[in-house]
């Protein structure tokens, strides 16, 4: 019995989880959950502070491993293989359409996500020092997510992939200079063939995903490193003086009020850096609000595992992923369409192709990595910034728009046809 309780301490050095001390150690001394704090505040694990968007991108994405990795022991990225192993997993493997399905829908849900994860830190304003590069961060992820989603679109080899991807690779041909030869580069040909059905698989299963799981752990880290998650917008008061106070360096606004210490407890300093700066508003409280992450946080984030992955086996259940005939390069669909999330573009493209294929992208990834830096604007209440949050939705709703035009009102030819006849024309 002692040598079995020598190994368990050897493994899991920690006290109980009964006592206090215990509760800290399983933060504090295990790798994986060691990115949590000890303690978080109550305020923020309420559903209407993140609505849990960050945690719900996280789980799709660990949906999209785990059904990648299943999928890759029946896949043969050579065509026409590759549309014979799709048919088969349809039809021959023992749940391989359920499989697939969960794997497209947890993409489609991780696209939604991380943009409606991007609008909620904005329009709460917690891009703001000192969380000005996680922001980066985060775009960054945005567009790998993106980058996944479109080279996962052409491996099923269908008719739908090859010129969805097709078009989808013509409109960033437009750039001027690098656009051919990094289409090209792409595709390994000026064509989507075999070449370019091996390069995307390398870069959907390899590639990305590692660059998407590092800069998914700078990003919690940064988060734990910029002082956690931002306080809600709503819980900022006016009334109250707040100042950045930067060790090394004198403070900028106006004085601090502070209150007494508290003398049922004990202060200590954790950490001097040189020369580093650690920006942090600070707002006096009598008593701390806060709660050890085990296990309140934790059974938060199992209860939002446990109904992302019963959201996406539901819609698995009864929505079955589309495939259409093989690929044929000489038979063109009419219309043939990019990929949902790049029909804004398509849609921009067929007015000009300078501007939906060179000017509107480059300017919104520019715009969207320049935002914390621009805006000097050190308040985060809503009353405060009402310029910023209008141009900011006028981005959202216009590319919204131009999705929906794409999406339901472009016909044969890409002209402007009524929503209703896509139904119809599906029905025949």
């Amino acid at each position: 019995m002692n040598l079995v309780r020598e190994i368990w301490r050897s493994i899991v050095r920690r006290d109980p989880l009964t006592t206090d001390k215990g509760k800290s150690e399983l933060v504090f001394l295990n790798v994986w959950l060691h990115i949590h704090p000890a303690k978080v505040k109550k305020e923020n694990m309420k559903f209407r502070h993140s609505f849990y968007l960050g945690f719900i991108t996280f789980f799709l994405f660990l949906i999209l491993l785990t059904t990648g990795i299943a999928l890759m022991c029946y896949y043969r990225p050579y065509p026409p293989q590759a549309y014979q192993d799709m048919k088969d997993m349809q039809f021959v493997v023992f749940m391989g359409p359920f499989l697939r399905n969960m794997h497209r829908w947890a993409a489609h849900g991780m696209v939604i996500c991380v943009f409606l994860h991007m609008c909620r830190v904005f329009y709460t304003g917690s891009y703001k020092k000192p969380r000005q590069f996680n922001w980066v961060v985060g775009v960054f992820l945005l567009l790998l997510t993106l980058g996944l989603s479109f080279t996962g679109y052409l491996l099923p080899w269908d008719q739908l992939a090859y010129w969805a991807i097709t078009v989808g690779s013509n409109i960033g041909s437009y750039a001027p200079l690098v656009g051919g030869q990094l289409r090209e580069l792409l595709l390994g040909g000026h064509t989507v063939g075999e070449a370019a059905l091996l390069r995307f698989y390398v870069l959907h299963v390899a590639v990305l995903p590692a660059l998407l799981i590092l800069l998914t752990i700078v990003h919690f880290w940064r988060v734990r490193k910029d002082g956690g998650l931002s306080r809600p917008v709503w819980t900022l008061k006016p009334s109250k003086t707040e100042s950045l106070v930067t060790i090394g360096a004198p403070a900028v606004v106006a004085p601090l009020q502070v209150e007494a210490a508290s003398r049922n407890k004990t202060y200590g300093l954790m950490e001097v850096v040189t020369g580093k700066p650690i920006f942090e508003t600070i707002t006096p409280e009598e008593e701390e609000d806060t709660v050890f992450s085990y296990p309140y946080a934790f059974v938060r984030e199992a209860v939002v595992l446990m109904a992302t992955v019963t959201t996406v086996m539901a819609m698995s259940l009864f929505l079955n992923a589309p495939l259409e005939q093989l690929a044929n390069p000489a038979k063109t669909p009419n219309p043939a369409k990019a990929p949902w999330y790049f029909l804004g573009l398509q849609e921009l493209v067929s007015h000009s192709a300078l501007l939906g294929g060179v000017v509107a992208p480059a300017l919104m990834v520019l715009a969207l990595l320049a935002i914390p830096y621009l805006d000097r604007n050190p308040s985060r209440r809503p009353v405060d910034r009402k310029w910023i949050l209008w141009l900011f939705t006028f981005f959202v709703v216009a590319n919204l728009a131009l999705i929906i035009v794409g999406t339901f009102f472009r016909g044969p030819g890409w002209a402007f046809v009524p929503p209703w006849v896509h139904v119809v024309g599906g029905a025949e």
